[in-house]
């Protein structure tokens, strides 16, 4: 979404009153109400009617050069203060991103590539401005198809328009950072000027911006393909605002805990914020560090994949120890790691063991065993009975154990195409957020419902013949017959030429990536955590419709589903509160099914019903398929 596009000439004679143009297009286009007392208005009358103006006006630009303000990335939070677009003495396109900051004073932060400044009324440790710059450029080579098909050149700086102290913005440390993204000072607009006019020789109308706008995004690079190559300390991905300051927070707060001090640090977020690869790169700078560290999962199936991926490039024991399970901590001896990442701690339960007999509590027992306890959580992905990974218990572990806890917040996703707007209307349609439908109009990832279970199989094996990347799912509302007689299916539905078979058999928890598992249906067990292209699921008797709303329906699953297990017990404790944890745990599952795709998810329901409510609530939120 782009606040104000212009040229050059139409910018200067706009600049009056730009505050007023970009904030109605903000209010009109993200329904996001900006006071004119507010500072971030007050911030566009400043760095943009003022800072911007002056550099633009005497900086020596073609007078058609494109000018935008307040480009929001597609699908995502984050907003581009300010781009000149043109072309570059090489005849290509070429676009200059401006972050722009209204600091006065800055000092320097214990983070790497963080400075600490006065915001939002307390000092902070903010991204230094000249990688926030950076990486936004990155976001827009990584995963506009237009910037490299083209090819569009990206140039970032940083202009600190109220800011004439540099000192702690230029340390030795960010010298490769500042090559990267030069950044300028209060008292240097001429600088700023020739950096501009360096790589803006023609002007272009607008047209790079417009053709930015208007790119296809591809999706972002799938953790399970690029985890190699991470562990060999290459930058796959690049970390972003929270993500950045979370990871540099993990190292920092690493190196600061002394010896028979303990730490808690909870990062969360929703899928798709970036979770499993924050704690990743974690894993591989702690490494090269020299400490002991693991990646922990309660689920198997992240293990086995990535145990799968890394084959060959390390011993097997080698990789093996370095994904374990939170079965593992019981019998440990306290601070046995200097570290401890944990993936999808939301997951974890009270014992351990196939029996679930040993040990008291794993939350309990992975703050014992380690100096650091780094806990990676959403609770919207709690799906069973037994999970116990809330907020509450890690901070109540954590106090027992006396480890200071700290707490970080993930916002930006990059699954589902990194579209917002699809998660917030998720977790309206499934009641897991209280707030309304947000407008879907321009969304770009794939929802498709279904009529038929043989139309959602048949498109999902075709988008899956490109890479073996797309997958079925479902609730577990079926019985496994298959397991002791192979020739029956365990799927089937009356009148079609539907029947397929679970996928709890030989490829086990390697389900998601095995090549002819295309032909099994996943449950959530062997897809949380992990991603694919496409995702086809289907919408058992679990979930069905009450007073018009989504509502879990414990009586739909299947026997033997050990999820819902303890269920009758507790009911007979308190009857009410059973019926609302049953019913969020349903709603969580389907969550979390339907955020496994990258580029679409596909849903066939069982319940013409449940169908409908989906269908209305596209319907309402002004989605139409991208083609």
């Amino acid at each position: 979404m782009l606040a104000y596009v212009a040229t050059k000439d139409q910018f200067l004679q706009d600049a009056p009153v730009i505050e007023e143009l970009v904030r109605d297009k903000v209010q009109s286009e993200l329904a996001i109400n900006i006071s004119r007392n507010s500072s971030e208005f007050l911030s566009w009358r400043n760095s943009l009617g003022n800072a911007m103006y002056h550099v633009i006006h005497s900086s020596g630009l073609p007078s058609n050069a494109g000018i935008a303000i307040e480009y929001r990335l597609h699908g995502r939070q984050q907003r581009i203060d300010f781009i000149v677009s043109g072309k570059n003495k090489e005849g290509l396109s070429q676009l200059v991103l401006i972050e722009l900051k209204q600091w006065t004073d800055v000092a320097t932060s214990p983070l790497a590539d963080h400075v600490r400044t006065y915001l939002g009324g307390a000092n902070r440790d903010v991204n230094h401005p000249s990688y926030q710059s950076w990486s936004y450029s990155r976001l827009l080579q990584d995963f506009y198809e237009v910037v490299t098909d083209d090819p569009i050149e990206v140039a970032s700086c940083a202009y600190l328009h109220n800011c004439l102290d540099g000192t702690a913005l230029r340390t030795s440390d960010s010298d490769e950072l500042l090559s990267r993204a030069p950044l300028f000072l209060r008292n240097e607009r001429d600088e700023l000027q020739n950096f501009l006019a360096e790589h803006i020789e023609e002007g272009d109308h607008a047209e790079v911006v417009r053709r930015i706008e208007e790119s296809r995004i591809r999706p972002s690079k799938q953790l399970v393909e690029m985890l190699g190559s991470m562990l060999e300390g290459n930058e796959e991905f690049v970390l972003i605002d929270d993500q950045k300051t979370a990871y540099e927070t993990i190292r920092a707060r690493v190196k600061s805990v002394l010896p028979g001090e303990r730490l808690a640090l909870i990062v969360k977020g929703g899928p798709g914020t970036g979770k499993s690869v924050i704690a990743v790169n974690a894993l591989v700078s702690l490494l090269d560090d020299g400490l002991n560290v693991r990646y922990v999962t309660k689920n198997a199936a992240p293990r086995a994949v990535y145990q799968s991926k890394l084959k060959g490039r390390r011993s097997n024991a080698s990789v093996a120890n370095l994904f374990i399970s939170s079965d593992s901590f019981h019998a440990l001896e306290p601070d046995s790691f200097d570290v401890l990442l944990v993936d999808e701690a939301h997951r974890l339960v009270e014992k351990s063991g196939f029996y679930r007999n040993l040990g008291e509590n794993q939350i309990k027992e992975i703050i014992r065993s380690a100096r650091v306890s780094v806990f990676f959580t959403d609770e919207s992905q709690l799906v069973t009975w037994r999970d116990i990974g809330t907020l509450d218990e890690i901070r109540s572990w954590a106090g027992a154990a006396g480890a200071p806890v700290e707490e970080l917040q993930l916002s930006a996703q990059f699954r589902c195409a990194g579209s917002d707007e699809y998660l917030k209307w998720l977790d309206s349609t499934l009641r897991l957020s209280s707030d309304e439908a947000p407008d879907l109009s321009a969304c770009e990832y794939d929802i498709r419902i279904f009529d038929s279970p043989e139309e959602l199989r048949d498109t999902i094996f075709e988008l899956n013949k490109s890479n073996n990347k797309s997958r079925l799912l479902a609730g577990y509302c079926w019985q496994w017959v298959s397991r002791n007689d192979a020739s029956k299916f365990d799927i089937n539905f009356e009148d079609t030429d539907f029947a397929m078979k679970w996928n709890l058999t030989s490829d086990g928890s390697n389900w998601m990536i095995s090549p002819n598992s295309i032909h099994e249906v996943g449950c959530i067990h062997t897809c949380q955590g992990l991603e694919g292209d496409y995702m086809g699921v289907i919408i058992g008797p679990d979930l069905v419709v009450n007073n018009g709303l989504l509502v879990g329906n414990p009586q739909g699953r299947a026997k033997h589903d050990k999820s819902l297990q303890g269920i009758k017990q507790s009911s007979i404790r308190d009857t009410e509160a059973t019926v609302e944890k049953a019913d969020r745990l349903i709603r969580n599952t389907y969550r979390t099914m339907m955020t496994r795709g990258m580029k679409g998810s596909f849903i066939y329901c069982t319940d013409p019903s449940v169908t409908s409510v989906f269908r209305i609530s596209l319907l309402g939120a002004g989605y139409h398929r991208a083609n």
